[in-house]
């Protein structure tokens, strides 16, 4: 049964691209997020469109149709043609979770998008500059009927600001990736331990002092952004993360602190578990000044105070904390042993009271969810859906972002299976309602404003289908990521940087060298995963520049995922003679060049690699993978001839793999688990 599922997917695969080729059969949809229902006709719009909008449309409709009719068909619209005709019911607004529906219908004559909402006709014209064809150098919109409407209301990116700032400029390039595919809740997280990034004019040496680099957003800009968001039927949820995760507030304004330790701005990466003092008024006086000024700021109804990672021990190496703590019987069942959950606890509901003050609903992560904690406060689980499903059922609203953080460099596929509704799930049809979608998150460790566009993006699309398309409509996996490349290319020339930037790092690197040898290893390298970069034997600060070859790598490799889906369908087909078909001594042959490419390639690379002091520690992965080439070619060599190979050649070749797999430079060879496959190890 799996031979004949992977089989299935290759020929899924084979005949997608065949239908992408030829006029005569109907084209495999290149959208993502993939409509709840699609109907494709027989016809094609060719004449550039003219737009037919009400005088009284709100100006986010008429800029947003402008935007789109400039990127379908340039910037001069024609005084006569078949029309783009928009209607709308009423200006939808997205912090109360107003309808996205929409139909949107392409003919031979025109255009019509209706929705019941403003925020509907946003994501109708989202899916309009994603339907263009090309063919024979003509490009055209093919005759489609589409009926959408999202899955979960909440669909948000989480970006790090704070570890390392993100320019005004960034931030908007990925505000337009997020409105390309219908996610529509930006969180923007704003303060860690390594900064406070937004200005304040209350406590103004949280943005001044607390941060090495002295980066941050006025307040003036953070309007701007919002404005930029809001037009696109974003809304922005900021993060200001207590009680942990606070070292720049402490530098800033000691009086928080929980310890008598001095402080100093904070350099590296790895969680300080400092926190802020609960048992003072003054520190409640303090938040309730800030979140005055912050809640006024950012007018969306959600605001996130993070909770996440504080393991207490700042607190229980505070005897006045301690004796705080037992005073108001914040005990385990022993009745003598502290407890710093209860301590959270109680923290948080002061928390909440404040913002409740102020309108606002409290979101936190898992960490905060406990028998005394309001209903209200919305739960964000990172660490499992345990906490997902343990929230809903003790009644909060809920949002999923476990499987979803990019920041891990695991592949679209896992993120893109994870549900936060999966048909298992054990919550009853009541619970099901508090879960109100999730948040594909990117933090900012190892990412920098440089290259952090290519660890978001395309896999943050992924994820996006799966909050918003019908869970029926998204199984193929195969599918997905033929539809990623085309999304990928299509955020490119939105301006989004995540395929210019890796380029533009290689071509550093290379000097004034042939880039093409650099290129082919840095194609089947990826970052190594979840946090082992802290592991790998080299420091990294807050000054760190991310400018080496692991920086350039791609999250996930392309080259190496298509090799992979080369070798299962060799695997799954096993002849039992060496008279192969006609198809699979075609990827025979794809497999052969592949591996003669990454063979020959160490000769020409080496000495760029040994002569360049930033691209040494990188020397023995091309060797590897000289050395996992040879042993792809003589697999092949095997399987074609009917050969069986040696237990001489299977030994030899499971230590020259597990050598292989060994990285350097943080940095791992992609293809080696489907090399040991194709060896049958």
């Amino acid at each position: 049964m799996m031979r004949f599922r992977i089989l299935l997917s290759c020929l899924c695969m084979l005949l997608s691209m065949i239908s992408e080729a030829q006029p005569g059969l109907m084209p495999q949809p290149g959208l993502m997020p993939l409509p709840a229902e699609m109907r494709w006709g027989q016809g094609r719009l060719t004449k550039p469109l003219k737009l037919q909008l009400d005088a009284s449309a709100a100006p986010a409709v008429r800029a947003a149709a402008r935007r789109s009719l400039a990127r379908l068909q340039g910037p001069t619209e024609p005084a006569t043609g078949p029309l783009l005709q928009i209607r709308y019911g009423r200006v939808g607004q997205p912090e109360k979770f107003d309808e996205e529906r929409y139909s949107l219908r392409v003919t031979p004559m025109g255009v019509s998008i209706d929705a019941p909402t403003s925020l509907g006709v946003l994501r109708a014209l989202a899916t309009l500059e994603q339907l263009p064809r090309t063919e024979k150098k003509q490009r055209y919109l093919p005759e489609v009927d589409i009926q959408d409407q999202p899955r979960f209301a909440w669909r948000g990116l989480s970006l790090d600001a704070a570890r390392h700032f993100m320019p005004v400029a960034v931030v908007k390039r990925n505000i337009d990736g997020m409105a390309a595919v219908k996610l529509n809740v930006l969180h923007w997280h704003l303060t860690d331990d390594q900064g406070f990034r937004i200005e304040s004019k209350v406590f103004p040496r949280l943005h001044t002092v607390g941060s090495t680099d002295g980066l941050y957003y006025t307040q003036a800009e953070v309007r701007e952004v919002l404005a930029y968001a809001a037009a696109r039927g974003i809304r922005v949820v900021p993060e200001f993360d207590v009680p942990s995760h606070t070292t720049s507030w402490i530098v800033a304004y000691p009086r928080l602190k929980s310890t008598d330790s001095t402080y100093a701005p904070y350099k590296l990466w790895r969680t300080t578990n400092v926190a802020i003092d609960p048992t003072r008024e003054t520190t409640y006086t303090f938040l309730d000044s800030l979140f005055t000024e912050m809640t006024t700021l950012f007018p969306d109804p959600y605001f996130h105070v993070g909770g996440d990672e504080n393991d207490g021990r700042n607190w229980r190496r505070t005897p006045r904390i301690v004796a705080y703590m037992q005073d108001n019987k914040m005990v385990k069942a022993d009745g003598k042993t502290v407890d710093k959950h209860q301590l959270q606890t109680y923290f948080n509901r002061r928390v909440l009271a404040i913002l409740q003050k102020r309108g606002k609903t409290m979101v936190g992560w898992d960490e905060i969810l406990g028998p005394d904690l309001p209903k209200e406060a919305v739960i964000q689980s990172w660490r499992g859906k345990k906490g997902l499903v343990d929230a809903a059922k003790q009644g909060h609203p809920v949002l999923l972002s476990s499987g979803y953080y990019l920041d891990l460099n695991l592949t679209a596929a896992s993120s893109y299976l994870t549900d936060p509704l999966p048909p298992d799930t054990p919550l009853t049809p009541a619970e099901q309602k508090l879960v109100l979608g999730g948040e594909v998150a990117m933090w900012g460790e190892f990412a920098d404003s440089v290259v952090m566009e290519s660890r978001i993006w395309p896999r943050a699309a992924a994820v996006a289908e799966r909050l918003w398309s019908p869970q029926a409509t998204t199984q193929n996996v195969a599918d997905m990521y033929r539809r990623l490349n085309l999304i990928s290319d299509g955020l490119d020339k939105l301006g989004l940087r995540h395929q210019r930037v890796p380029e533009l790092l290689l071509r550093q690197l290379a000097g004034s060298t042939n880039v093409a040898p650099l290129r082919t290893l840095a194609q089947v390298l990826e970052p190594v995963k979840e946090y082992k970069r802290h592991f790998q034997g080299y420091t990294y600060t807050t000054e760190t520049s991310y400018n080496r070859l692991v920086d350039a790598a791609p999250a996930e490799s392309e080259v190496a995922r298509r090799f992979s889906v080369l070798v299962d369908s060799i695997v799954a087909y096993k002849p039992a003679s060496p008279n192969w078909l006609p198809a699979s001594l075609r990827q025979l042959a794809t497999l052969r060049a592949q591996a003669m490419r990454w063979q020959a390639n160490d000769v020409l690379l080496q000495p760029l690699l040994t002569s360049n002091p930033s691209l040494t520690e990188y020397a023995p992965l091309s060797t590897k993978l000289a050395a996992v080439a040879t042993i792809v070619l003589e697999r092949l060599t095997q399987l074609q001839t009917g050969q069986t190979p040696t237990p001489a050649w299977l030994a030899a070749t499971r230590t020259t793999l597990d050598v292989a797999q060994a990285p350097a430079g943080q940095a791992e060879l992609a293809v080696v688990k489907a090399a040991r496959k194709l060896a049958g190890l």
